[in-house]
């Protein structure tokens, strides 16, 4: 067991210095190629397939769920026909039912994945389930809220839950849901976010108390979770893609996400990942591919929009993308990706994947292919 674990130690750390663009340079000579929109479609491509092939979890499952979010963003990126009707036969497996709990936002993650495809097909069946679910949570307290205080009680709930409730707003013209997601989504703010440090504790078991006692990092830092704090940037993405310019809640979350956007560019190392633990990334040398792609794709989606600027934020995507690239094995597994899990961790190396990784590799190719150079 500790043969493996300083295996993999000493694999984050070889992974760790391996990349070797300077802070804020632009890409090599070498590295160009990796921005061709042929390259980055046939990643996507490879990856996908890849993925598809290797299941793991029930399909309704919230790792799914994320997954499929960035399979949706694959086929926008490629037009493919070999996607599009994986995305389909998804669906039809599962009656385009969301998962069991209606009140946990892990749950209805994948209904993101069927309300996108409703854009494209106009079928109601693929909605039907989902706008079941989210009337029975606007009106029926459940144990989630009973046993937390507020429903959505940890970050990662902020990827799962409110691009659910916003897109059912906008399709079916239904502004409760907009207003329903944003009161539930201020209680987790208000709970979790950390404005000194601009970052989402991942629940309150990571709160310090006013004597500032609490979970610390061996550096005596807070603890704020990469993967978290990647899961609430990829939400904002999700969230701002859908509000209208003149909605009286967008100003809320694009202030966030500019906020969060200064603070995430200041915690990106050298290699152009993140590490697992944002304030203590000696103490994880290794890279971690999950939090680094939803990072990588909510950036690359700012600067697309014109909402980031491109000095500060380009060099950073760019380095992000090229770390990206080099975790994909010549067969398509996404690797150096986080276990499932709430805290930091370094139990993970070259082998190590999961479909949220994935995931997040995807939607970030799938914006990194818009990038203006």
């Amino acid at each position: 067991m500790l043969r493996t674990l300083r295996t993999a130690w000493l694999g984050g750390l070889l992974l760790a210095t391996s990349f070797t663009p300077r802070a804020h340079a632009q890409t090599s000579p070498a590295d160009a190629a990796l921005f061709k929109p042929t390259y980055i479609k046939a990643q996507l491509l490879k990856t996908t397939q890849w993925q598809l092939a290797h299941p793991r979890h029930k399909v309704t499952d919230w790792t799914n769920g994320a997954f499929y979010s960035g399979v949706f963003a694959a086929y926008q990126a490629t037009k493919s026909k070999l996607i599009l009707d994986s995305l389909l036969a998804m669906g039809e497996r599962t009656h385009w039912q969301p998962d069991q709990r209606y009140d946990h936002a892990d749950d209805i993650a994948i209904c993101q994945t069927y309300l996108n495809l409703y854009r494209l097909k106009k079928d109601r069946r693929m909605i039907a389930p989902t706008l079941a679910v989210v009337e029975k949570l606007r009106t029926t307290p459940g144990p989630e809220v009973q046993g937390h205080g507020i429903t959505w009680w940890w970050c990662d709930a902020l990827f799962m839950g409110p691009p659910v409730l916003v897109k059912v707003g906008l399709i079916d013209n239904q502004p409760q849901y907009l207003a329903f997601s944003d009161t539930l989504y201020q209680q987790t703010y208000k709970r979790l976010f950390n404005h000194p440090e601009h970052l989402f504790s991942r629940d309150a078991s990571y709160l310090w108390n006013a004597a500032g006692e609490g979970k610390k990092e061996s550096n005596g830092q807070r603890v704020f979770w990469s993967r978290g704090n990647g899961w609430v940037m990829g939400g904002l993405v999700q969230i701002l893609q859908e509000l209208p310019a003149n909605h009286p809640t967008r100003p809320f979350y694009l202030g966030l996400f500019k906020e969060m956007s200064t603070r995430l560019i200041q915690l990106q190392q050298p290699d152009g990942l993140w590490r697992s633990s944002l304030l203590d990334p000696a103490a994880y040398p290794g890279g971690e591919t999950s939090g680094s792609g939803f990072d990588c794709y909510a950036m690359a989606w700012g600067l697309n929009q014109g909402i980031l600027d491109k000095p500060t934020y380009l060099p950073a995507v760019q380095k992000a993308w090229v770390a990206l690239t080099k975790v994909v094995s010549p067969e398509g597994r996404v690797g150096w990706v986080q276990p499932i899990g709430a805290d930091p961790r370094r139990d993970f190396s070259a082998d190590s994947w999961e479909v949220y990784g994935t995931g997040a590799f995807l939607l970030a190719g799938s914006e990194v292919l818009k990038l203006k150079r």
